[in-house]
């Protein structure tokens, strides 16, 4: 069983903390690269700001979350509510609060909304990436992709054809507390 978690609206307070998040989840790629510190410090700026002036731009109402391990701030979460789709922007735990099964349990909350609102669940992970190994033990499936991402789905309820897949199916899936 997992800690406490939660989740909080994010704040502007929380920049640096979701800056530090996401820097987090470029490390081990960075650290390929040889670059310096500084070098490795700039980049991340940048590439954080122009993915937040994207989901900005492309999900002007996604809701931008700092994930909560027994009042801690552990991580962030970006997710995106349409009429058609939930849509999994993002989700980052920094390292020593990864492994938990805060990210599997967050997710199962997340397809739980989901199926009440016979919705899928939609996400686009890095080709590569150890998540796509959770997301396919959630019951995502690859629906396309391109040379770096590959889309992801798991289908609404209604679209698992009588499978009678339902979100007791997932008792990971805890109720928002």
């Amino acid at each position: 069983m997992t800690e406490n978690f939660s989740l909080r609206p994010a704040s502007p307070i929380d920049s640096e903390f979701l800056l530090r998040v996401y820097a987090s989840t470029r490390e081990e790629e960075m650290d390929a690269w040889g670059w310096s510190a500084a070098q490795q410090s700039s980049f991340i700026r940048m590439q954080y700001e122009v993915r937040k002036r994207s989901y900005a731009t492309a999900y002007p109402s996604a809701e931008f979350s700092v994930i909560l391990l027994d009042n801690v701030p552990a991580g962030s979460m970006i997710i995106f509510r349409g009429a058609s789709e939930i849509r999994l922007l993002d989700i980052a735990l920094l390292p020593e609060f990864r492994g938990r099964g805060v990210g599997r349990d967050l997710i199962g909350r997340l397809i739980s909304e989901a199926a009440r609102s016979k919705l899928p669940v939609r996400l686009s992970v890095l080709l590569g990436n150890k998540a796509a190994r959770l997301y396919e033990r959630l019951g995502f499936v690859a629906t396309g992709g391109d040379q770096i991402y590959c889309e992801m789905e798991r289908p609404s309820a209604e679209a698992l054809d009588g499978a009678n897949e339902t979100v007791e199916s997932f008792p990971h899936a805890r109720k928002s507390q």
